[in-house]
């Protein structure tokens, strides 16, 4: 059985090449190019940070592979694609993110990955609510933390606030061909990966960080460290020029959803009633990552969204103090372990295994499998029989769930 690499790229890093034998599939497709009042903020430029350190571990083996149950998953996958690039050609542009329509120049703009801090003392974040998806997933500690992609983030004064970086964010980032922006990193397992040429990376001045973001970042005067750092979007975009970053998409960039056509609500064969969701269980004091921080997702019929909740009360944005609340959410199980003694995790984010997904749409959830063959390739999500589980257009809010923990889920 196959040992992690002690290289610092992690078992996230390591599946990806496992699983590389099915990139053939990024040949074949088509490419298209809570918490808390309003408050105020002073802020100041950040001139450098603490080092941060992570003992490095030998991984344990990895399980053996499962068998995939979602049958016709790799031409399920291509399908998708091609349907996606016939309702641009065909119907105008649509955002990959959100399948809305949008202006065609504005379709081709890579998005903003930026990781936002989840601590209670780090609530309410600042402009979470113009993140066209979110992601969520456990870190040290068993709290979560969230990633938010944004697009148009040139409409932002800034967005907060920000924390650092774990290597499965970033292979998550990389489903959508982001720009990446945090504020530190676990070093050992992810600064080999952030100053590679994979990723367009931007970083505040801390340790293993070979080209720092000099203008991107900013603290404000009202919070502590390390929950007060700011990304101040005029600096941001000096950056972005600076270390020249593509602004839009690589023709390696692939269509990640299945959106339902304008004026029409998804429909997904065999879905069920969903309407209350607690990834980490109803419990607080669970190891999952999503228990402590109370999470959960409400259905309102009457708008068809979902709203955000946790740490006891609806989650805001402090920019406009509106609650959060999101078109779809998404749990993606992933097998993970813990890699040290800091409590440092990995999830496993490649690969054809069969694990579970569930998407929940219009108050219901599809149950289904989810695949992914390279880092240039999206996470797809199938049906039992194998065909793609179709989103309502608007904004999605995606949970990673510790295969482990499975079981702590409640659905009502």
């Amino acid at each position: 059985m196959a040992k992690i690499q002690k290289n610092g790229k992690g078992l996230a890093y390591f599946f990806r090449r496992t699983a590389a034998v099915c990139g053939v599939l990024a040949l074949t497709v088509s490419a298209l190019a809570g918490c808390g009042a309003k408050q105020s903020a002073q802020t100041q430029q950040v001139a450098s940070a603490g080092a941060q350190t992570a003992a490095e571990q030998t991984q344990p083996d990895v399980p053996a592979e499962q068998t995939s149950e979602a049958a016709g998953t790799v031409d399920a996958a291509m399908e998708a694609n091609e349907e996606r690039a016939a309702m641009v050609e065909n119907d105008g542009a649509h955002s990959f993110l959100t399948g809305e329509p949008s202006d065609p120049e504005e379709v081709e703009k890579r998005p903003l990955a930026v990781m936002l801090n989840n601590r209670e003392e780090g609530c309410p974040q600042y402009g979470i609510g113009e993140a066209s998806i979110v992601y969520e997933a456990p870190v040290e500690g068993r709290i979560s933390r969230l990633m938010g992609l944004f697009e148009d983030y040139g409409a932002l004064d800034r967005i907060g606030y920000i924390r650092s970086s774990r290597d499965y964010f970033v292979y998550c980032a990389l489903e959508y061909d982001a720009i990446y922006a945090h504020f530190g990193q676990a070093t050992p397992y992810v600064g080999e990966l952030l100053n590679s040429d994979r990723v367009d990376n931007i970083s505040g001045a801390v340790a293993g960080i070979d080209h720092p973001a000099t203008n991107t970042f900013l603290r404000t005067s009202d919070r502590k460290a390390p929950n007060n750092v700011c990304i101040d979007v005029e600096g941001l975009k000096k950056d972005i020029d600076r270390f020249g970053y593509s602004q839009t998409y690589h023709d390696t960039h692939r269509a990640k959803f299945a959106f339902a056509a304008d004026g029409e609500e998804a429909e997904n064969a065999g879905a069920t009633e969903a309407s209350v969701l607690y990834p980490g269980g109803k419990e607080n004091n669970l190891e999952n990552g999503y228990s402590l921080v109370e999470a959960r997702f409400e259905y309102n019929e009457e708008d068809g969204k979902y709203y955000r909740y946790q740490y006891g009360g609806p989650q805001i944005d402090e920019r406009t103090g509106e609650q959060l609340a999101y078109d779809n959410v998404i749990f993606q199980y992933c097998y993970g372990e813990v890699r040290d003694e800091n409590d440092y995790l990995a999830f496993e984010l490649h690969g054809d295994k069969g694990m579970k997904v569930q998407v929940f749409t219009g108050g219901k959830m599809t149950e289904g499998t989810w695949s992914r063959y390279s880092d240039n390739d999206p996470a797809y999500y199938v049906n039992a029989e194998g065909d793609p589980i179709e989103l309502n257009q608007g904004k999605t809010w995606i949970c990673l769930i510790w295969d482990k923990y499975a079981d702590d889920v409640v659905i009502e």
